[in-house]
């Protein structure tokens, strides 16, 4: 291995590290905790270095939404690939997506209530939101109904599965009811 592959894997190693635990330390104690100066502490690499990968906290929050959209997209799919019909698919789908929502509640402001600096719907969109998108779109089309634009019912679908994930982490909805709740949206929204 030359001198300039082990300085460009040791730079992406720094750079995931730097992800992680931005990422982690969003987990355990929210976006505000994550600073530069605390990430810097936290990896042991000072500023400058940070600085090298990330010009702040707006780059740092939109590379955990790109990792997490990676991850959406593959808890969909995972979730989608096992389910018999489409029903069962859109159904599987919408469990998989609030799921994630509930168990990366970080990563989830990172990717739809945060300003990581990210291009959404736009021809410069970045690969991993188009695929979380296209995740959706992939059972979601199946289901949009005689008429209806497959990328518009998906946007809508997303938009309640959205509502429903935030109001419920809110506490605006009790969780108990959530079962009910994409029952309903399964059986009123999606022609299966």
């Amino acid at each position: 291995m030359s001198v300039k592959e082990r300085k460009e894997r040791e730079r992406a190693d720094r750079e995931r590290l730097i992800v992680a635990t931005a990422r982690e330390l969003a987990e355990q104690q929210g976006w505000d905790a994550v600073t530069t100066r605390r990430l810097a502490e936290r990896i042991e690499y000072s500023q400058p270095v940070l600085y090298s990968h990330f010009r702040g906290k707006r780059e740092i929050i939109g590379a955990v939404a790109l990792q997490g959209a990676a991850e959406m997209a593959a808890a969909v799919r995972a979730a989608t690939s096992r389910a018999k019909g489409p029903r069962e698919r859109v159904a599987a789908l919408a469990h998989a997506y609030l799921d994630f929502a509930e168990r990366n509640p970080a990563v989830y402001d990172a990717l739809f209530q945060l300003d990581g600096g990210l291009a959404y719907a736009q021809e410069d969109t970045p690969q991993p939101l188009k695929d979380a998108f296209a995740a959706l779109l992939e059972s979601l089309g199946e289901v949009a109904g005689d008429g209806v634009h497959p990328g518009l019912f998906t946007e809508t679908f997303w938009a309640a599965l959205h509502g429903l994930a935030t109001l419920t982490r809110e506490g605006r909805l009790p969780p108990e009811d959530t079962e009910q709740r994409v029952e309903l949206l399964v059986d009123r929204l999606a022609v299966v």
